[in-house]
């Protein structure tokens, strides 16, 4: 999960960068370089900023799936334990006769 969140941050900066670097040709003859080169760093720390927000939303993620898991497993433990008390109580069923 975690590694194709940063393997797609990871191509949305690449992209970012190409277009960036695209547009700062075009734009260098009109004098917009520092312009968009701001804009770029605006964008990249924004990126930044929520591959942060979303690798905090992980390990929250992966910290409810684990105690989830133990109290599952601790509630199958318990039924499984009231059910063996309940068999081991009830007298076992008389057989049908064969006809």
């Amino acid at each position: 999960m975690l590694d194709n969140a940063l393997a797609r941050l990871d191509t949305a900066l690449g992209q970012l960068e190409a277009a960036a670097r695209r547009r700062v040709e075009a734009e260098r003859g009109r004098g917009n370089l520092e312009t968009e080169l701001a804009l770029m760093q605006d964008d990249r720390a924004r990126l930044a900023a929520e591959l942060d927000g979303a690798m905090a939303r992980l390990g929250q993620v992966e910290t409810a799936a684990a105690d989830v898991d133990q109290r599952l497993e601790r509630a199958m433990n318990v039924v499984g334990a009231v059910i063996a008390r309940v068999e081991a109580q009830q007298p076992p069923e008389p057989e049908a006769p064969a006809l």
